[in-house]
């Protein structure tokens, strides 16, 4: 239960920082935010449940491929938020395209035998 608990609050503490730093510099918190700060703890927190290397090893390779279809949402949403879209719409919007690129990622993987 102890470890459980210092996972939810490390995880915490990195999103509050990265939102409290963008409020001051928003170079600094994209910085901070592009850190793959959530894969590093997943995969310290997976080593440290299972002792397993190899189930390390696949979810690294997962996070790999899976990383490419997320950038659509960086690179959608600013240009919806110029159009002076509204930021719920602009974020739906965004999330959407991102969602059919993981799709079409998937689609790919399994066309190529990389399978989940």
């Amino acid at each position: 239960m102890t470890q459980y608990i210092i996972k939810v609050l490390l995880s915490s503490v990195l999103i509050v920082a990265v939102s409290e730093i963008s409020k001051r510099n928003s170079f600094l918190g994209g910085l901070l935010a592009s850190l793959p700060l959530v894969s590093f703890l997943a995969l310290i927190w997976l080593y440290l449940d299972t002792r397993d290397a190899a189930k390390v090893a696949a979810l690294s390779h997962s996070i790999f491929w899976l990383v490419l279809p997320s950038l659509v949402f960086f690179v959608a949403l600013p240009p919806l938020l110029k159009m002076k879209l509204n930021f719920s719409l602009s974020m739906s919007l965004a999330t959407a395209l991102m969602l059919a690129a993981y799709g079409a990622m998937l689609l790919i993987l399994k066309k190529i035998g990389i399978t989940r």
